[in-house]
């Protein structure tokens, strides 16, 4: 983790020195400060208000502003309770959990077990409207049978089959916690409209695309928020995200490329972190077209210089990973390298017929500005793949076409993508990438389903951990996923802003403050 400050980078050589003031009195922005107005410029919008319906990593810290989920993480991200208080594993198949008392709705009404059983049980057992499709939470808890509830402040979740990443979920995407009467009351259409949840902040104001505009839940069961008002103004290029902040129409931008992150930190009153989290970047990859043969993909791998990427790109924070998981947490395998090899690269691409010469073309998309220098990312493979024989014809894919074509089976042969997993669970990474009945995995091979369907129930920790390290090794060396770096999180805020950091990258305005 590294935090950029002026002196720093003055010793790294890294600015010329700070920019001339931006023209804005700073009297303005305290009387802003005193307001408890805040306004942060965001890459990317929800999909639907509905927290249930989509796993998208990159909006979590935007649902969880409104809405609450059972169990939240400390920003170490450590479990911690949030609208659970305890949680007990009664038996393999039965996880009991007490519910807070004092917690209510946007709307004035009381949380109960009542809301709990209909948002993680029955939700997903209704109807499908027209042209939609089911919540992305059936499947995640596709193994409860039932959850009882037998007072108001206890839930009981019964399970067809053990689930160890059970807990883990209950901080994760998609697990919030939505009113039971208020949607049967005014139907789907009106609650993604005019959503209510439990959250921090009410949503007040949104027009999709360009804004989201919040304010404080004066009701919010672990107090109300220190920032009153929040203004999320919805920016996904990263240039203009940095013209925001500097002309001072934003006093956080988030997910700045990493020079400018590093050159804003030059500037009075300014300050950026550059933090490495448990998210990854990698290639998404399918058999589509030229990837159909196993060489041709781990060809793709081993052309692939992720030191240099790092270096160039993201100041060499950004730590190459081998296989589809974070280093150092439970699922990396130790002292795994997939190596680096131009030669090997070739030789790969010469017995299938092509060569530098002769070049295999693929399609290759990836999204622009949603994360640091992702699009850049994209094009320094390209020409390292132009160098060994692979011509790739790059597209920008907005993350929401992403998740659709994912589910259609109609991605290219590779798409850049950056994998959301704050709680670190190996299950989070290769259990729902690889497994091929996931409907989060671009890859679709039965030679994954027994080295990752077992571990879906397996309750011994140290063989599920071991299982998923195997696995993941094996998908990396028969070229099923191509896994780069890991994520980067870049913020630049005003120093008049004390910013929470969360390990796992949320941005959630709630914990932070204005200095006084």
């Amino acid at each position: 983790m590294t935090m950029i400050d002026r002196r720093s980078l003055m010793k790294m050589g890294a600015g010329a020195g700070a920019l001339a003031a931006l023209g804005v009195p700073a009297e303005v922005l305290a009387q802003a400060a005193a307001r408890g107005q805040l306004t942060l410029a965001f890459p990317a919008d929800v999909p639907t208000w509905d927290p249930n319906a989509r796993t998208l990593a990159a909006v979590q810290s935007l649902y969880k502003l409104v809405f609450d989920q059972p169990l939240t993480q400390n920003p170490d991200v450590s479990i911690k309770p949030a609208l659970v208080t305890k949680w007990t594993l009664e038996n393999p198949t039965t996880l009991a959990l007490d519910l807070r008392s004092d917690v209510v709705f946007h709307d004035g009404t009381p949380m109960t077990s009542a809301d709990f059983r209909f948002s993680f049980f029955e939700r997903a057992k209704l109807p499908v409207p027209e042209g939609g499709r089911r919540l992305d939470t059936g499947f995640i808890w596709r193994k409860v049978t039932d959850i009882e509830t037998p007072t108001p402040t206890r839930a009981i979740m019964k399970f067809s089959e053990p689930m160890p990443s059970a807990v883990a979920w209950l901080a994760f995407l998609c697990s919030f916690v939505v009113p039971k009467a208020y949607v049967e009351r005014v139907g789907l259409a009106e609650f993604v409209a005019k959503p209510v949840g439990t959250g921090p902040y009410k949503l007040v104001e949104y027009q999709q695309g360009a804004r989201i505009v919040l304010e404080a839940n004066d009701r919010y069961w672990d107090g109300k928020p220190a920032i009153g008002r929040v203004t999320i103004e919805l920016v996904r290029d990263p240039t203009a995200r940095v013209a925001a902040f500097e002309s001072r129409r934003a006093d956080v931008a988030v997910d700045v490329p990493i020079r400018e992150a590093q050159r804003l930190a030059t500037q009075p009153g300014v300050s950026a972190r550059l933090d490495p989290i448990a998210d990854i970047m990698l290639l998404q990859i399918t058999k589509n077209g030229g990837f159909a043969d196993d060489r041709a993909r781990l060809a793709a791998h081993h052309a692939i210089d992720k030191v240099a990427i790092s270096r160039a790109l993201f100041g060499g924070a950004a730590t190459p990973i081998s296989v589809p998981a974070a280093k150092g947490t439970p699922g990396y395998p130790p002292n795994y390298d997939f190596a680096f090899s131009v030669e090997r690269s070739q030789a790969l691409l010469r017995e299938i017929g092509h060569s530098a010469q002769n070049p295999l073309s693929i399609k290759f998309a990836s999204s622009n500005g949603a994360f640091p220098n992702d699009f850049e990312m994209a094009r320094a493979i390209v020409q390292m793949w132009r160098r060994v024989g692979i011509n790739a014809d790059l597209e920008p894919i907005e993350l929401s076409v992403y998740q659709e074509r994912l589910r259609a089976g109609t991605l290219p042969e590779a798409t850049l993508f950056s994998w959301g997993n704050a709680v670190g669970d190996p299950e989070m990474y290769g259990g729902y990438l690889l497994d091929p009945k996931s409907i989060f995995s671009a890859f679709k091979t039965d030679e994954m389903a027994p080295r990752i369907q077992p571990l879906l129930t397996e309750t011994d920790e140290a063989k599920r951990i071991q299982g998923y390290r195997d696995a993941h090794q094996f998908a990396a060396e028969r070229g099923f996923t191509i896994p780069l770096l890991q994520t980067v999180k870049t913020i630049v805020h005003r120093n008049e802003v004390a910013v929470t950091k969360y390990d796992n990258g949320w941005i959630l305005p709630h914990t932070w403050s204005f200095k006084a």
